[in-house]
């Protein structure tokens, strides 16, 4: 199953779309552990477009979704971020999770972005 959404910058585009990807997992019977995992690193994705993708109106979320794998891209043309830059969130911080549960979460993580032209979020998962 592939869907390609092009979604506004807007908060409620999130839910929206962790609601479609869950009934694709539903759908294909996907391990619930597995679906939560996918489910927490597109909601961080997301959340980070809506939150920090600057000059950007919208974004794409590019969903390939299959009996044993998964591949998400989270694609916009904001200002662009480091994605080397930063360093781990405190224990106590609220804030500042989002790429490291990601990288936690998903496998085959890649992130571009250049100043300007915007960024890519890509990430998979495997299933049993």
């Amino acid at each position: 199953m592939s869907v390609r959404l092009s979604l506004p910058r807007e908060v409620d585009s999130v839910p929206a779309v962790r609601r479609l990807l869950r009934c694709a997992l539903t759908t294909l019977r996907v391990d619930d552990q597995a679906g939560a995992d996918l489910e927490i690193a597109l909601t961080e994705a997301c959340a980070n477009v809506v939150k920090h993708a600057s000059g950007a109106d919208g974004y794409e979320v590019r969903l390939d979704v299959g009996h044993d794998h998964c591949s998400i891209d989270v694609v916009d043309d904001g200002t662009g971020f480091d994605p080397a830059a930063g360093t781990a969130p405190a224990a106590t911080s609220e804030r500042g999770r989002g790429l490291f549960l990601i990288r936690a979460l998903a496998e085959n993580v890649r992130m571009q972005s250049s100043p300007r032209t915007g960024s890519l979020i890509h990430f998979e998962k495997s299933f049993a």
